[in-house]
């Protein structure tokens, strides 16, 4: 449990308590965006407009650092979202299982440890793109889930438009 707690402090968040609450309303220091898991931002209407805006906007704000934010990494999160897609894909109920609820739960820790991992790569572009309010926001939505997985898709494909590595 401390393992996890050493996570999301060195990601940027305080507050953590048992179970893994939601955490406090925290600087990004590489892109001066608040992260906020909470925000109540959700999917953007039109996720490919913003998927562009995203991605040209951290060119611009991560310099030299953008080299280092590869298609690898960032296809690494989207290979966690499209093995949940296709569970959600066989279930035919609007609401998903409480066993696919819990996989996205953890790929939320597991897009926490990344910008721990990679605070000057993954952090930015996590925070950004806005991914752990709107994950938080999915709760038991099997469109909102199908929607979030087609922004993560933009989001890859303009990283690699754009001359991502």
């Amino acid at each position: 449990m401390n393992d996890m707690k050493d996570v999301f402090r060195k990601a940027g968040y305080k507050g953590i308590k048992a179970g893994f609450a939601a955490a406090s309303v925290q600087s990004a220091p590489d892109t001066g965006k608040l992260l906020n898991p909470q925000q109540g931002e959700g999917i953007p209407q039109d996720y490919v407009a913003r998927a562009e805006q995203v991605i040209t906007g951290l060119r611009k704000t991560m310099g030299n650092n953008y080299k280092n934010f590869t298609t690898t990494k960032i296809r690494n999160i989207l290979s966690m979202v499209n093995q949940i897609y296709n569970d959600v894909l066989m279930e035919q109920s609007e609401t998903l299982s409480p066993d696919i609820q819990s996989q996205i739960k953890y790929l939320k820790v597991r897009l926490v440890y990344e910008c721990g991992r990679e605070p000057r790569v993954i952090k930015p572009f996590v925070s950004e793109a806005g991914l752990l309010s709107i994950i938080t926001e999915i709760g038991d939505s099997r469109k909102k889930f199908i929607e979030f997985s087609r922004y993560m898709e933009a989001l890859v494909a303009y990283h690699r438009f754009y001359g991502g590595e």
